[in-house]
């Protein structure tokens, strides 16, 4: 079974940081294009950053480049997404996805619509 489990949510103060993580169980990141999402309930998903294991590109949308950073670790088959100078509109719950290499990071952050793989970690950015 393919899933995603995610971790490191939490509640911070605005301009904090979180790290989280994704383990990935079933398959090997190696082969697939790994994003971070986020959604609050009613919107639809948002790609926040993706990142491709065939070339190690990377795409970030607008509003978090600068401050959240993408990694993963192949060796543990892990994902992180960074985050700093949180904001309150950051508020989410965050996903782990992947999609073959087909995709690129940028088509992948793109999809809106979406059937996570795991339960998400809470991200609440209030003073």
């Amino acid at each position: 079974q393919l899933q995603f489990v995610e971790s490191g949510g939490g509640l911070v103060q605005p301009g904090g940081s979180l790290r989280l993580s994704c383990t990935a169980s079933g398959f090997r990141l190696d082969y697939y294009v790994v994003g971070w999402f986020r959604q609050v309930p009613g919107n639809e998903y948002e790609g926040v950053s993706c990142i491709s294991s065939l070339d190690g590109s990377i795409y970030y949308e607008d509003s978090v480049k600068g401050r959240f950073t993408i990694s993963k670790d192949n060796v543990k088959n892990m994902a992180y997404l960074q985050m700093n100078s949180l904001k309150p509109e950051d508020t989410a719950r965050y996903y782990c996805v992947a999609r073959p290499l087909s995709f690129t990071p940028h088509t992948l952050c793109e999809i809106t619509k979406l059937s996570p793989w795991g339960q998400g970690t809470q991200v609440t950015v209030s003073s």
